[in-house]
């Protein structure tokens, strides 16, 4: 096969895919042009411009089914080299916050309305792949240059129009948006599904994309009426989602609370409420509802080491220790949490102990945004 690679890989450089390429017997080709048979869109840095995209002929091709394009993922699951069920540079949602620069909170709301989609999840836990990092950087990126929401309907269109079959977010992404229409956070970089606009342009220290058009009012979601009160609990859940978009996390809580009331315990909405109330500063109160999702359900994992983050930063590190290893026994190889654990053994001076989460993070994240800290503790 006559393969050709489109943006920036993620996986490896470009020169080593290309001898890999000759190695299983196919002829890798620099110029998207000519005769193909295999186009592979690189997950670091997708061209999202018409002037970079493919031409014409390509797309022609394509569209007759002559070619195929594919996403980064799938051609290493081809050659056998991603394995679905490995945690080599998976990224959770802490470390996918913390690698962007943004709120654990906005990671989980870009998952929520599936503009992410992790590859994988283990007990609750999502994990991204670097084709869903890149997904992220690329709407963190657009959203902070103050793009309007024509042009990334635009280009997303332009991708998702030649990759039909691609299950990626940037494929997707046009099937959530409705019409014209995009919902933008200021500072949250939020695209909602169906939504208007949000995102206040006047905010921004720069100038708005050209052809952005009036940016309209940032909408206030209404307070809860009786009406709103009989609601499903689906519906009052998708109402606290709003709530928490539109910054009013005490409204959020309130209604999560009432969704608990109305529809009985859930770990999903114990978990939810707790990242809440942490967020209004209310730990105490965020600690019982960690307690609680973990009661609900014990295999929760990322409750668990909520819970240990929580226990330690209230000087409870003994107890955030047991937090820690209780999400172990569940889940051996969660990163985060052998970072967290290898933190506050470090502080109660159980060096040995701690070496070893040091190392096992190192293992299952190499290039994790903590691997730096992790390598300084080990030493030389």
């Amino acid at each position: 096969m006559r393969v050709a690679f489109v943006g920036k890989l993620g996986g490896m450089a470009r020169r080593a895919a290309q001898s890999l390429i000759r190695d299983h017997g196919g002829i890798p080709v620099d110029e998207v042009s000519g005769k193909l048979d295999l186009v592979v869109l690189g997950a670091d840095e997708l061209p999202l411009d018409e002037s970079s995209l493919l031409d014409d002929a390509v797309r022609q091709r394509a569209a007759e089914g002559e070619l195929e394009i594919i996403s980064e993922t799938q051609f290493w699951q081809r050659l056998g080299m991603f394995d679905e069920e490995a945690d080599v540079r998976l990224y959770t949602p802490a470390m996918l916050a913390e690698l962007l620069g943004v709120s654990v909170s906005i990671i989980r709301r870009w998952h929520r309305r599936q503009l992410i989609v992790p590859v994988r999840e283990v007990h609750r836990l999502p994990y991204f792949d670097f084709q869903e990092v890149a997904t992220a950087r690329q709407l963190a990126a657009l959203l902070a240059a103050g793009a309007s929401p024509a042009a990334i309907e635009k280009k997303l269109a332009e991708l998702s129009r030649y990759l039909p079959n691609v299950e990626r977010p940037l494929a997707q992404l046009s099937v959530i948006v409705q019409g014209q229409q995009l919902l933008l956070r200021q500072g949250e970089g939020l695209i909602e599904p169906g939504g208007q606009l949000r995102f206040d342009f006047d905010a921004l220290d720069r100038t708005a994309d050209a052809g952005a058009g009036e940016a309209a009012e940032p909408a206030v979601v209404p307070l809860p009426s009786d009406d709103t009160l009989s609601s499903s609990p689906e519906e009052l859940r998708e109402l606290a989602a709003r709530y928490e978009d539109d910054g009013q996390l005490e409204q959020a809580t309130e209604l999560l609370r009432v969704v608990l009331a109305s529809a009985g315990p859930s770990a999903d909405v114990c978990f939810h409420l707790a990242e809440l109330l942490y967020r209004l500063g209310d730990v105490s109160a965020a600690r019982e509802r960690y307690y609680m999702a973990i009661e609900l359900d014990e295999d929760y994992v990322e409750a668990r080491a909520n819970l240990g983050c929580v226990l330690a930063e209230t000087g409870q590190p003994e107890l955030a220790v047991a937090a820690f290893e209780g999400a172990l026994a569940h889940h051996g190889d969660y990163p985060d949490v052998h970072y967290h654990l290898a933190r506050t053994l470090d502080e109660l001076g159980r060096r040995e102990a701690a070496e070893r989460h040091w190392r096992a993070f190192l293992t299952l994240a190499p290039s994790s945004p903590w691997s730096d800290e992790a390598r300084q503790r080990l030493g030389p």
